[in-house]
């Protein structure tokens, strides 16, 4: 099957500094990665610059099996939507007006999320950060992307918002969307991944499918790779 998303090699970071090089990675039609590791190992990094919003210092990445060095916005164009760990929304407007001014179908971003109509009137930026991620996720899939990248959903949210995000994400998948999660703490996202990447000491420690993941996840946990649980 061919990859909507695929990294080859890849280094990434800031001009001269190199957070994390010869990364790997494919993310296929209905399949959700979850990249697991520690905070600054360069998991963000790395989807910045999948997203097209950093450069690449080195490695390939192709796009809907196409080689791309696009920009975000041209990637976004293509068929890819990026949640990115802060609010996601403009802040001063209404989340009517935020879906209004979204590429996709405010319907459907209704559908997906049908708490948000009864806070359409009010400004994103006095929304709960529960609600300002289901904003955020909304704005991204109404588009009906074909991959989704998507960097820590649960930070500061409570187990069951982070539920009620992954779920949607889940379906979403099944549907054929590609996704890549980038997550700290990752227990519940383990539930509805099909493949694991742990990040380490400036590349990839571990890659597999959850099963085999799952087997290993005490070994996981005591080397520091993620989080035990999801505190807050």
């Amino acid at each position: 099957m061919t990859a909507c998303l695929e990294a080859r090699g890849l280094t990434v970071g800031y001009g001269s500094l190199t957070v994390a090089r010869d990364l790997h990675l494919r993310v296929e039609p209905g399949k959700v990665v979850l990249i697991l590791g520690p905070n600054g190992v360069g998991k963000t990094t790395t989807l910045l610059t999948l997203a097209g919003a950093l450069p690449a210092l080195a490695g390939e990445t192709s796009f809907l099996g196409a080689p791309t060095r696009a920009r975000l916005h041209r990637r976004a164009r293509q068929g890819l939507a990026f949640v990115p760990d802060e609010r996601g929304a403009i802040t001063r407007l209404t989340v009517d007006e935020n879906l209004r001014l979204g590429l996709g179908d405010r319907d459907r971003a209704y559908e997906l999320f049908p708490e948000l109509r009864t806070l359409r009137g009010r400004r994103a930026g006095l929304l709960s950060g529960g609600e300002q991620k289901m904003l955020a996720l909304a704005l991204a899939l109404s588009g009906d992307p074909a991959v989704l990248l998507a960097d820590e959903l649960s930070m500061g949210l409570a187990p069951q918002i982070v539920t009620r995000l992954l779920d949607v994400i889940r379906r979403r998948a099944d549907g054929g969307l590609a996704v890549l999660l980038v997550e700290q703490h990752a227990l519940q996202a383990l539930a509805i991944a099909d493949h694991v990447v742990v990040m380490a000491q400036g590349g990839i420690q571990m890659s597999g499918p959850v099963a085999e993941i799952r087997d290993d996840l005490e070994r996981i946990l005591e080397a520091g790779y993620m989080a035990k649980r999801d505190e807050r």
